[in-house]
Formats: C-alpha cells, structure tokens, sequence
C-alpha cells in the first residue's frame, strides 16, 4: 500500500482534468485519474483507470481495487462534463439524458462511495467542479445548465450532511472559458481572456489546503475580464 495520500481525480481527460492530476501529483500525492476513454497508464504517482462513473456497480468495484492497493482516499475531484448547445427543439432526451448521467449521477455516485470512506477517517476533501451554468442559464443550455443546477443542489446537500465529520466539500463555480486547444479553436479568444488550467488547478490545491475554521462551500473563479 502508499504512504502517499490519495487523490481520486473522477473526470481526469484533457484540458482542466490533466491540469489537476498533474498538480496534485506534484504535491506528493497518488493521483488516481478516472476516465471513460482512457486508462491502463501508470506513471510515476499517477494511475490512469478508464471506467465510466455512471455506471455504480462497476464504479464501486473499481473503486474498492484502488482502496485495497492505495488505501482511503483524502482528496476527492469531480470534474465530468457533459456540453451540449442545442435550442429546446433540437436536445433529445438521450443528450439531456447523457448530460445528466455524466454530470450528476456520476457525482451521486462517486460521492455514495467515497465520502463515507472519507467519514471512517474523519477528514477529507471533495471538490466538485461547475459552471457559469451553475447559477445562470444561458438560451440553448437546457440540457447542461438543467444538469449543472442540479448539481449544485447534490453539492449542497452532502456538505451539510458531512460537514460535521469532518468532511469538506466545496463546489467550484468556473466562470469562463478554459483556456485548452479545442476551447482556443470555438472561442478565438486571446488566451489572457481564458482561464488558465493551471491556476484553476492551484486554486483546488488552496480549497485542500483550508483550516476547518475556514471552509469555503463555493468558490467563483474567471478571469479578470469576464463580465459578471
């Protein structure tokens, strides 16, 4: 087993999700990354588990492999996305579907498994990462802001009932556009505009980092451009 902490990072693919594997593994700690189109790597204190967290049963038993060799977890990121910009007519009920799914159940499920883990130790940290959406949602987002409220609400929920064990869990409010290649091709904006990966990733390091005195519940980052 490590004697490394473990980071669970649920959503782990290109863009924000390898910008916090990365820095989490800077901080000393074993990163497993879960993703649904990649896995099978193991790096230095990163493990890469390719499983699609929608689905419980597998989750769990994928989950209780990583506890047996890395032990409980004491940082917990859920950073899955779902992004569809279709006007109400043209979402089907298998993208509002899929959005759903990807974001919320994934997080029901990720949590039902881990935070209670985390409760055994008394201590821990679940970082749940959102959206503009989160809060406002903008024409032909029905079926993403409809997921990124709800959400939220499951966020909210789990910290009250946890807090007191020790547990904190914070969700993340990212308002703006992640400055990544594919975000650089749609936006064509200047990347002093987006939001670097990176320093969204220390901003969760800072979150793990809080005194119980001093918890935040949501945190809203963008950059110093963005209206709001």
């Amino acid at each position: 087993m490590s004697n490394k902490a473990l980071c669970i990072v649920v959503g782990a693919g290109n863009g924000l999700g390898e910008s916090l594997v990365q820095k989490f593994s800077q901080q000393n700690y074993h990163v497993v990354a879960i993703s649904r189109s990649q896995g099978g790597v193991n790096e230095g204190n990163i493990t890469t588990i390719q499983v699609d967290a929608s689905k419980y049963d597998l989750l769990e038993a994928t989950l209780n492999e990583v506890f047996d060799k890395y032990g409980l977890p004491s940082v917990l990121i859920h950073n899955t996305a779902q992004l569809y910009i279709e006007s109400l007519q043209d979402t089907s009920v298998e993208h509002f579907t899929s959005a759903w799914q990807s974001m919320v159940l994934s997080a029901f499920n990720v949590m039902k498994i881990i935070v209670p883990k985390m409760a055994q130790q008394s201590r821990g940290t679940v970082i749940v990462s959102g959206a503009t959406a989160s809060l406002k949602a903008g024409a032909n987002f029905s079926a993403f802001a409809s997921a990124k409220f709800a959400l939220r609400g499951l966020v909210q929920s789990v910290a009250r009932e946890y807090q007191n064990q020790g547990i904190h869990i914070a969700h993340v409010v990212l308002d703006g556009i992640l400055d990544t290649p594919a975000s650089r091709k749609i936006h064509s904006l200047d990347p002093s505009d987006m939001m670097s990966t990176q320093d969204v990733a220390e901003a969760y390091i800072q979150i793990v980092q809080q005194k119980s005195s001093t918890w935040t519940h949501e945190l809203d980052l963008r950059p110093k451009n963005e209206i709001f």
